[in-house]
């Protein structure tokens, strides 16, 4: 039954990851490399503090153009303290967040440790996988 699946039987757990310290725009590099949207920002003890989004790099260049070259470091730009699942959390339940919410993606956070990300596309997976064609 769909309600019994998980969020962690459809998470992606091979995750790029970055630091609050790191420059922006080596940031936003990786970003771009690796063809994602955004990432988790995980600080020395590996605890999540924030997320950084294409939305904060738009920022970043619209400050740049009003201010003179962008840049600066991830923590000034990210956005701090982001909202999080459970691994144990249900698939419906994520569906319902992602309907009602703004975000694209959740990280994934299990004993305050970030352990996974999941995005729309994962939960369109998990139905299409509970509904074969």
């Amino acid at each position: 039954m769909l309600r019994s699946l998980h969020v962690k039987d459809y998470m992606k757990t091979d995750l790029l990851t970055l630091n609050p310290g790191m420059d922006v725009l080596h940031a936003t590099k990786l970003l771009l490399k690796a063809g994602i949207s955004g990432a988790p920002v995980l600080d020395k003890h590996g605890r999540l503090v924030g997320m950084l989004t294409e939305r904060d790099l738009m920022q970043v260049a619209l400050q740049g153009y009003y201010h003179g070259v962008p840049g600066g470091l991830v923590n000034k730009h990210m956005s701090p303290d982001p909202e999080y699942v459970s691994p144990e959390q249900g698939i419906l339940t994520l569906a319902e967040m992602f309907i009602k919410g703004k975000f694209r993606r959740y990280p994934v956070v299990d004993n305050g440790r970030l352990v996974g990300m999941i995005d729309r596309s994962d939960v369109v997976r998990a139905i299409g996988k509970f509904y074969p064609a």
